[in-house]
């Protein structure tokens, strides 16, 4: 295939096979990144449409619920869990706090409902054995909007090819000034150990370089290991306002990433091979301007695919793969088990970060 060639089915959906049909959605939490991200995103869906929202009181989700057409229950925690409006949703999205994944996926699983379940699934490597558990007989997909982003797809596919030869390193970032982004509050929830789990940076963002990593190399993590560091008054209670970790993959590549909660708006992924490289920059924070450029035989090859909203096109990508998943009863990935490795991997570089060793996964 020609560049030209490649270039012009970079957004054509690999994955896709479904030809029609509709899941309706449970939007469980209204953060944010619910009402600003997702909906919207399902909104632009083909196979989508959100037709319940749950949130602390019944008078916030149906304050919300006039925003979006079409919802037919608006439901606090409580109603949920108690199993009302099951009718009116075929799969939920869960979007607590990380500490609060368990409950919302256990009552889902308990009504057979579908799950799409943001990551790192929960706050700590136990409970996350426990959700996987609780819904082994449902489907349950794990919130990794990279592994359908068009860019990182082929990514995977060029290393799959041979285009830089054999990778042997990876560089990997992600930060931002959580306190400005997220919330200017430093009580919120990203703060509180019992919430958000092992730490802060690690857990919220250096799990984009871990995962993407994974997925572009088809490799696990064998070993890890970290350095992290709180300054700010805000971070007292987690250990990682900054970390920097390594990680040695199961196909002999090593990786070196660095988080902060704390640090300027940006984010890349780099893979160096044996004849060549390739970089994602800016990624993981939805910028416009994200490039995938390959480096190989003194040439280079830019694949800008002219999105204007990345963030809101790779959530649409995510629920729409979802929905092609669970209404084909197709095996869905990244799935409940493929999270776990993520979720030993995070819990092994806070350990090397507290005894300054070199973990195993």
């Amino acid at each position: 295939m020609s560049a030209a060639d490649y270039l012009e089915t970079l957004r054509d959906r690999d994955w896709e096979q479904l030809e029609s049909g509709t899941l309706r959605i449970a939007m469980i939490s209204l953060g944010w990144w619910t009402r600003e991200q997702a909906i919207p995103a399902v909104a632009d869906s083909k196979f989508c449409e959100t037709t319940v929202l749950v949130s602390s009181s019944r008078e916030k989700a149906s304050a919300a619920a006039e925003e979006v057409p079409t919802v037919e229950a608006a439901l606090a925690y409580e109603e949920f869990t108690d199993g009302e409006a099951t009718d009116e949703y075929d799969a939920v999205y869960v979007c607590t706090p990380n500490g609060l994944h368990l409950p919302y996926a256990e009552a889902a699983a308990d009504y057979g409902k579908a799950i799409l379940c943001e990551k790192p699934v929960e706050a700590t490597r136990e409970r996350a054995e426990r959700l996987v558990e609780a819904t082994e007989d449902v489907p349950l997909m794990v919130a990794y909007r990279m592994q359908t982003d068009p860019q990182v797809r082929r990514m995977r596919e060029l290393i799959d090819g041979g285009a830089i030869g054999a990778p042997v390193a990876v560089h990997g970032s992600m930060s931002q000034q959580m306190l400005e982004t997220v919330s200017d509050d430093a009580d919120q929830w990203r703060l509180d150990p019992d919430l958000v789990g092992y730490g802060a940076s690690v857990m919220d963002l250096g799990i984009y370089p871990l995962n993407t990593a994974r997925f572009v190399l088809d490799a696990d993590p064998v070993s890890v290991t970290a350095q992290v560091r709180s300054v700010d008054d805000a971070f007292r209670d987690v250990p990682d306002q900054h970390a920097a970790f390594t990680i040695g993959f199961d196909d002999g590549t090593q990786a070196a990433c660095t988080a902060s909660q704390h640090g300027a708006y940006t984010g890349h992924l780099r893979v160096i091979g044996t004849d060549g490289e390739l970089v994602l920059e800016p990624v993981f924070l939805g910028q416009p301007e994200q490039t995938l450029t390959l480096h190989s035989d003194g040439r280079r090859l830019e694949i800008d695919d002219g999105r204007r909203d990345v963030m809101r096109d790779e959530m649409t990508e995510e629920f729409d793969y979802f929905a092609d998943r669970v209404l084909r009863e197709a095996p869905i990935h990244p799935d409940g088990d493929h999270a776990l490795v993520d979720m030993r991997a995070l819990e092994a570089i806070y350990d090397a970060a507290e005894t300054g060793t070199t973990v195993s996964v």
